[in-house]
């Protein structure tokens, strides 16, 4: 996929031609408006979806959207309550510590033994401003310029943009159906081989593939990097999201000198209170501590002392009750992808997301973003090009979220399989 940004854009037209004074400057050399890394980041496709699909709402059309990872359960009741009373109650929402709310840190290391049975001090936890905030601390702290991070293809593309806004080499691995869409050891020792590698990213439950690593994968994973030196970094946000007997493993069971990165978005529903957290090693404390002094001097404090309650037993309650609606929408898709004719179709054992080829059902259209485009506007169904997890095999691939709930995943299911029936699919 060809990037959006044009590294000539009018601004640095603009740039180049205007002089304040009123003068010219003779010999000066015109600069780009933008850096040469950050004209390498592509835009989401899926944000064009979602202006196309207010555009069409607003006309009034019924619009079913699956395309965004955004729970529709909303934040849990008591996280709600405690967000009112700490509004109202003089509780201090002035700055908080760089790290976070010690009893949102304390209350992190009681869930953490609770789901994983293990002990983890307090002091490795650090509040975030959501998993976004603390991919850029990971980041910026374990990689230099030119260092070489492996991660998966397909995968979450904010991990590469942000790597390569950082000036950090991207090796993507080319992992398919047959290795269940996550990386190995294997390939890692080859890309190792070939240049060594800094660090790897893995994600389980992936997006968006929803596939996940075992304990038995991830122990294989993390034991190699500890012996190679190589940074592990684990984005768990979807951990809890899951349709078996295990909420996930988590990466810190593996390795201490691993990082593990989390969100309050996904199982609880707070995709806008923008709140996550990472584990980090001890020796890693203090300078991620610094660098998100500077950066963003702390996560949200009102979402800090409201996510207390995310803890709470009416919490993890709601989380369950949510995830059982994603695994009646999970069914429904399963139920019906023999009859939509869709092949490769990623196990999602976790997350809310069915990824899947649709080369044999394309017909006269020339890829998955022509085709996922007149879904919208044909039959008012909006699924995300699989180019924006894969740019070598997405454009024959689509993601479908389940986080819409299983009654509007049904009849989304209708509707597509009209509009491929429609054009001979």
């Amino acid at each position: 996929m060809k990037p959006t940004t044009s590294s000539k854009s009018a601004l640095s037209h603009v740039a180049a031609t205007a002089d304040p004074l009123g003068e010219d400057t003779p010999g000066a050399e015109p600069r780009e408006a933008v850096s040469a890394r950050v004209s390498k980041v592509q835009r989401f496709r899926v944000l064009d979806i979602l202006g196309r699909v207010a555009q069409l709402r607003a006309e009034g059309r019924d619009v079913i959207s699956l395309c965004v990872g955004e729970p529709g359960q909303g934040a849990p009741s008591a996280v709600r309550k405690r967000a009112a009373d700490a509004v109202l109650d003089g509780t201090d929402l002035g700055y908080s510590p760089v790290e976070g709310i010690a009893p949102l840190r304390e209350a992190l290391a009681g869930h953490y033994k609770r789901w994983y049975d293990i002990d983890i001090d307090p002091s490795r936890f650090i509040v975030t401003a959501g998993s976004s905030g603390a991919f850029q601390l990971s980041f910026l702290t374990c990689f230099d310029v030119g260092d070489r991070v492996a991660l998966a293809r397909p995968g979450y593309a904010a991990y590469k943009n942000i790597l390569k806004a950082l000036g950090i080499d991207v090796v993507e691995l080319d992992c398919g159906e047959e290795v269940r869409f996550q990386p190995t050891v294997e390939m890692l020792e080859e890309e190792h081989e070939k240049a060594p590698l800094s660090g790897v990213m893995v994600a389980s439950p992936a997006n968006p593939t929803g596939t996940m690593i075992d304990a038995e994968h991830m122990s294989e994973l993390a034991d190699w990097c500890d012996r190679e030196g190589v940074r592990l970094i684990s984005d768990e946000i979807y951990h809890g999201i899951t349709f078996g007997d295990s909420v996930g493993t988590t990466a810190v069971e593996c390795s201490d000198q691993a990082i593990v990165i989390s969100s309050f978005s996904k199982y609880w529903g707070m995709t806008g209170w923008r709140l996550g957290w990472m584990i980090v090693p001890e020796d890693l404390v203090e300078p991620i501590k610094a660098l998100a002094g500077n950066l963003t001097l702390c996560a949200p404090v009102p979402s800090q002392f409201a996510a207390v309650e995310a803890f709470s037993e009416s919490a993890y309650e709601e989380g369950a009750k949510a995830v059982e609606g994603f695994a009646a929408a999970r069914q429904a898709v399963l139920d019906a992808v023999d009859e939509l004719g869709w092949t490769g179709l990623a196990p999602a054992d976790g997350a809310f997301y069915m990824y899947a080829t649709i080369t044999p059902v394309l017909g006269e259209f020339a890829n998955a973003i022509d085709w996922c485009a007149a879904l919208l506007e044909e039959e008012g169904v909006a699924v995300s090009p699989g180019s924006d997890f894969d740019s070598v095999h997405g454009d024959q691939a689509v993601r479908i979220s389940l986080a819409a709930g299983h009654e509007a995943v049904v009849e989304a299911l209708e509707r597509i399989k009209r509009f491929q029936a429609r054009h001979g699919a």
